[in-house]
């Protein structure tokens, strides 16, 4: 059997997704003609050759602009939904995905829009694919933590739907030092603790992450490298990377896909995980993130099994749900 089919047919779980950046420029287009909403582009080719930017700030401009189009709890339900559908074909039967409150906050638009539509979408996923989904809530870290702490506070009648707390957005010169409050309240609420660190910024900041964010889970984390104690620490605690290689590619953390360190993570003993960050920005869903591995570094079936376990692993799923998993793919064909 070939690896391509092995990728395609064992079970994963994807913990690094930003639902706002599955937006495909298809239906960017569509909403775009449903809300008369005026997009610099002339058609649907335009858009797709905008997402050739230079960096993550450039990217999270277009983001930003893309997500204007989302208006009202239908556009919310058909983002997720056709994520869900995305998730379905690859065999991606778990998933955690992130959206970024204020991103619709600020143009106006409320929990009561964009919650019901998500939940409508992760409902009817469940029931038609068997996929189960958990939401993390991200704080966008070029904004003030006191706007951080109003996003917590607005997000109370729908804390029973929300399973962790994140931090994206611009990385550098927003260490998550600056968030270091807000993160100690949610965790006192019972959420779990993600937080980008270690992507655009020094590995300094993912010590930050660890120290004053109490993280359960690193997302990208590559530059950890450039920390001897730092990679021992990831090590022995265990603590989860969500790495996410096409957007490595993309936003220029890499040069090419040859040079990038994830089988060195793997064979240092971290708990590397491979997601698709925005995929639809970044060149690419999980599946091809894992295909583009296995064609620029050569990784082979076992380590394609190891990648699709430490999903698992990774995960904020119950230890007995991670092992039914675990187990299903150790013997996936």
């Amino acid at each position: 059997m070939s690896l391509s089919s092995i990728i395609k047919n064992i079970p994963k779980a994807e913990l690094h997704l930003h639902i706002e950046g599955s937006l495909t420029p298809e239906l960017m287009w569509r909403l775009a003609e449903k809300h008369s909403v005026s997009l610099p582009y002339a058609n649907v080719e335009e858009i797709e050759a905008a997402y050739n930017f230079k960096d993550l700030q450039s990217f999270l401009d277009l983001y930003y602009a893309g997500a204007g189009v989302l208006r009202d709890e239908e556009d919310f339900f058909t983002l997720m939904w056709e994520y869900l559908a995305r998730c379905a074909e690859e065999n991606i039967v778990h998933t955690e995905i992130m959206f970024d409150p204020q991103t619709h906050t600020e143009r106006g638009i409320g929990f009561d829009v964009f919650m019901p539509g998500f939940l409508r979408a992760i409902q009817k996923a469940e029931d038609e694919f068997g996929i189960s989904s958990y939401l993390i809530m991200s704080f966008l870290r070029h904004l003030p933590e006191s706007e951080a702490f109003e996003t917590l506070d607005a997000a109370k009648p729908y804390y029973q739907y929300i399973t962790a707390v994140g931090l994206d957005s611009s990385e550098l010169g927003h260490p998550p030092s600056k968030f270091e409050r807000v993160f100690k309240k949610a965790k006192s609420l019972g959420f779990k603790i993600v937080a980008h660190a270690g992507e655009e910024g020094p590995a300094s900041y993912i010590w930050e992450a660890i120290d004053l964010l109490d993280v359960d889970r690193i997302d990208h984390g590559v530059r950890c490298q450039e920390d001897q104690a730092l990679m021992a620490y990831l090590k022995e605690k265990q603590i989860p990377l969500t790495v996410c290689p096409l957007s490595n590619l993309k936003l220029c953390v890499i040069d090419d896909m040859k040079e990038h360190n994830i089988v060195q993570l793997l064979d240092a003993g971290l708990l590397v995980t491979v997601n698709s960050d925005d995929p639809t920005y970044f060149g690419g869903f999980l599946n091809e993130n894992f295909e583009a591995l296995h064609t620029s570094l050569n990784i082979d079936e076992k380590t394609i099994r190891m990648l699709a376990a430490n999903s698992f692993k990774a995960s904020f799923l119950p230890q007995e749900k991670k092992q039914v998993f675990i187990e299903q793919v150790e013997v996936a064909m």
